[in-house]
């Protein structure tokens, strides 16, 4: 049980930063550093809480950042990113800026602040997209795949992949205690942005058409919120975690886009029509992952199956909508 420790938690106010801000927040003090375009903190009640305070920033602003990182800082979990592919097509410059000089600053600032050697893990938060379009059970040391240049949704890997490189050289070459992760399609409970859970939920609940690109044959694997928040802390925890990368998501939660939206529809007792669209952006085919070091070096197993994840994902949304 982490106890008595201070986070450093830029784009804490997002959607994974949140949760795990508010699992931790009763025994250890939290700073989150975020420009609070996606305030998903509200959900949680926490924003007044004694043990947390939230500092407006921009990642790319190195001396604003550098500035509020707290000298007596133990942990630094790095999820400030461009995030949504939606997003990310629309804005492949800023993209690139912050997921790729947004990890440059965060690092640079903890060397110049001479914090590396107190700080007990640094956790880097890549993505599941370097894989490219056809990932199969795939490993953390499975061939990343760019894709061709000039599709817009290949710059969010191409920088999250960078990032990967400049966090583990931190590491070699500096000793900074660092982890990466990789998060396969998580879902839950206070979700921001485009996801298709989030869309296929709050439409489902409204009764509303929810939209499939294509045929809806494309695979994916879904990790509920709590697991993935599981796999963070044990990242943290696992002192065997230091220099390396791993694939957080649930195998066991594969299926179509297309079973998903009927079985959202199902659950939820909606009256909603699928409607299938054309895809504006390439989109990837089979994304599963392999869990295998994670169960081995940190004992990851995640709990909650998708027709559990689900149900407790559409109350929460009947509830707020």
């Amino acid at each position: 049980m982490l106890a008595n420790k201070k986070f450093f938690i830029t784009g804490g106010a997002g959607f994974i930063g949140s949760h795990t801000a508010a699992k931790i927040i009763e025994n250890n003090r939290i700073v989150v550093y975020d420009n609070l375009s996606r305030n998903a903190l509200k959900n949680f009640n926490i924003e007044n809480h004694p043990n947390l305070e939230i500092v407006h920033g921009d990642i790319l602003d190195f001396e604003h950042l550098k500035k509020h990182i707290p000298r007596d800082v133990d942990f630094v979990l790095h999820m400030a990113a461009i995030a949504g592919v939606d997003n990310v097509i629309k804005n492949p410059a800023r993209t690139m800026e912050i997921n790729m000089i947004g990890t440059f600053n965060i690092l640079k600032a903890i060397k110049e602040l001479e914090l590396i050697n107190r700080i007990e893990k640094f956790v880097n938060f890549s993505t599941s997209e370097v894989f490219g379009i056809n990932a199969f059970r795939v490993e953390e040391k499975s061939t990343t795949n760019l894709q061709p240049v000039g599709e817009g949704r290949w710059t969010y890997a191409v920088s999250k992949l960078a990032a990967e490189h400049l966090t583990y050289s931190y590491f070699k070459q500096f000793g900074l205690k660092t982890v990466t992760v990789r998060p396969f399609n998580i879902y839950g409970p206070g979700q921001v942005g485009e996801g298709a859970i989030h869309h296929f939920v709050v439409r489902a609940v409204k009764n509303e058409p929810l939209m499939i690109h294509g045929e809806g044959d494309q695979i994916r694997s879904w990790c509920y919120i709590d697991d993935m928040v599981k796999g963070i802390l044990l990242c943290i925890e696992k002192e065997s975690a230091s220099g390396e990368t791993f694939n957080i998501g649930n195998p066991k939660g594969t299926i179509t886009i297309l079973s998903l939206a009927e079985k959202i529809i199902q659950l939820s007792n909606s009256s909603s029509e699928i409607i299938h669209v054309p895809c504006p952006y390439v989109d990837v085919e089979l994304r599963i992952p392999s869990i295998n070091k994670a169960k081995e070096k940190l004992g990851f197993i995640p709990e909650v199956d998708l027709n559990e994840g689900l149900k407790r994902t559409i109350n929460w949304y009947r509830r707020k909508i």
